[in-house]
């Protein structure tokens, strides 16, 4: 049995597992093709409306839709509208398609600190600037809610790893001697939110990333298929509690199409060697959640 088929639903990471910026992982279209599970695409970059996510798969051959994209944006602004009241002004500091979101909820996004101003939502944009940050500081040491849509270090892209949003929380968090309230990955709201847009909770997570991906499947109980194609590697499993490890380790996503391979040894080396012996395969490095049960 295909390692895909153990499951109802794909929860798909984008950035370093389907592309690396403006460039397609080779094979990953096709690999996704032909199975049927409900694909969800799960994105921690909170810059682009669903709409703009689902068109820019598109163009690079992953079959997504709007209604099948689950962004940390969607998930920071359904756990603001829990805090505040509705109608209420929300500091944006992100991109106008994360404002788009917050207008959307029946708040009132604004991007200048006031007494008024209830909130501080957090979201990657390439344009955030010191500006932008002096606001956010004075709102939030005026004592308003801060969600950040997700607090990773990094975005891989075709050059390399650039700052992610969590280096612009970490300047905010330097500033305020505050902590956000997280809505992405690996904290549990995103992935919560793709769980109820996938209508089960017998979903695989697949993703590059050990901090975001692989945490965030253990914090909502399922099981998670590590990718070696963006941030995340072998070496990162060294000293990492066992509980910690996905359940399959895989170089790409070829390995969702054949039967994952059974693996008791925890030392990353002898997984990196098993790796190379077995292309195209996943290693299963703990037990499925459905055996546990």
């Amino acid at each position: 049995m295909r390692l895909r088929d153990g499951y109802e639903a794909l929860l798909l990471d984008l950035d370093g597992t389907l592309y690396r910026g403006s460039v397609v992982i080779e094979g990953g279209p096709a690999e996704l093709a032909g199975g049927g599970q409900r694909l969800v695409y799960v994105t921690n970059n909170a810059s682009r409306a669903a709409g703009a996510v689902a068109a820019h798969l598109a163009e690079m051959g992953y079959p997504a839709t709007e209604a099948e994209v689950v962004t940390s944006a969607q998930a920071a602004v359904r756990l603001l509208a829990d805090l505040v009241d509705h109608g209420a002004e929300v500091m944006v500091v992100g991109t106008d398609d994360l404002a788009a979101e917050v207008k959307a909820a029946g708040l009132q996004p604004v991007r200048r600190a006031t007494v008024s101003v209830a909130a501080v939502v957090q979201g990657h944009s390439p344009q955030t600037a010191w500006p932008d940050l002096a606001e956010a500081s004075y709102a939030l040491r005026a004592g308003a809610v801060w969600v950040a849509a997700n607090t990773d270090r990094t975005l891989p892209n075709e050059r390399g790893l650039a700052p992610g949003n969590g280096a612009m929380v970490a300047a905010l968090r330097a500033a305020t001697d505050r902590e956000p309230l997280v809505a992405g990955k690996p904290c549990a709201p995103l992935l919560e939110n793709a769980l109820e847009r996938a209508g089960t909770r017998a979903a695989l997570v697949v993703g590059d990333r050990l901090d975001t991906d692989i945490d965030g499947a253990a914090n909502v109980a399922v099981d998670s298929l590590l990718v070696l194609t963006g941030v995340s590697t072998i070496e990162e499993l060294t000293g990492l509690p066992t509980d910690r490890w996905p359940t399959y380790i895989a170089g790409s996503l070829a390995a969702l199409n054949s039967a994952p391979v059974p693996f008791d040894i925890d030392d990353p080396a002898a997984v990196r060697r098993e790796l190379e012996a077995q292309p195209g395969r996943a290693l299963r490095v703990r037990a499925p959640r459905s055996e546990i049960r």
